[in-house]
């Protein structure tokens, strides 16, 4: 099967090297493309969470992935996030076909586009670290727990359930922190004339247009690879929020069964910290 060309392709929040991680169909997903230019929107190795005793080779097969593609000619931006940060004192290098940067202003079509991860709008990162680091960490559980429990559920022929979604919908303080975010990331894209806005961060995949009193901005979140497992793909003057699944539901059980967590893992995770 021939892979689709791609002008380019936007993903963030794949977080290799936790839990979480959906690396397998990942790989897939860019085993299907072809892009001119591929832009890892922060959050790629997550740097917070690292642990010697995880990094599975499906995590490292998705690096070599991306090293493979830049080889073959496509252009390869990083953007730094915050659990990928340690890479920031790097930033404005590169290797080939491969750039380390904070951000990234491209034309396109004639198109201002504005692509940053977004951890700058997040106070409890740039004021409470620790704060930010033990979320995560708790964050990583919910994720391992929620694996189990959808094993289980597609064993019973049911659908998958995300507990992290339901807890942010009926969390006031998440929705108001979501929103937030994209009200600072749209009306400063507006004030500084950015036709486009792409952000990552909060792993809430979005496509809308946002105007105020002082014009308007198509705002864009590339969502994340540990429960949505979504991109941004841009093609003749227009962008499409992608939602990749697996090619059957036989394909999805063995994927989930390959990071499917054992009390051993629980264990480590929590005594790690």
């Amino acid at each position: 099967m021939g892979k689709r060309k791609v002008q380019v392709v936007v993903i963030s929040d794949v977080h290799l090297g936790t839990y979480g991680c959906h690396s397998a169909e990942l790989k897939d997903y860019l085993k299907s493309i072809d892009p001119d230019h591929l832009i890892l929107n922060g959050d790629i190795i997550d740097i917070w969470q690292f642990r010697k005793r995880y990094f599975p080779k499906s995590h490292l097969k998705v690096i070599k992935t991306i090293v493979s593609m830049a080889s073959k000619g496509t252009k390869v931006s990083y953007i730094t996030g915050n659990h990928d940060e340690m890479l920031r004192k790097f930033s404005n290098n590169q290797l080939g076909n491969i750039a380390l940067v904070d951000k990234l202003v491209l034309n396109l079509n004639g198109a201002k586009t504005w692509i940053f991860h977004g951890d700058v709008f997040d106070a409890s990162i740039q004021h409470s670290k620790w704060l930010a680091k033990l979320g995560g960490w708790g964050y990583d559980i919910l994720i391992l727990l929620n694996r189990l429990i959808n094993w289980f559920l597609l064993k019973l022929g049911r659908e998958k359930y995300s507990l992290s979604k339901r807890i942010k919908e009926s969390v006031k303080g998440a929705i108001k922190f979501i929103d937030d975010f994209e009200a600072t990331a749209t009306d400063l894209a507006i004030q500084n004339q950015y036709d486009t806005v792409i952000c990552g961060h909060i792993h809430q995949p979005q496509k809308r247009v946002v105007k105020n009193s002082k014009g308007s901005t198509l705002y864009l979140n590339s969502g994340d690879w540990v429960e949505n497992l979504t991109s941004l793909e841009y093609n003749d003057g227009s962008w499409q929020l992608i939602h990749h699944t697996p090619n059957s539901q036989k394909e999805s059980l063995e994927e989930d069964s390959m990071d499917l967590p054992t009390p051993e893992m629980l264990v480590q995770l929590i005594t790690h910290h």
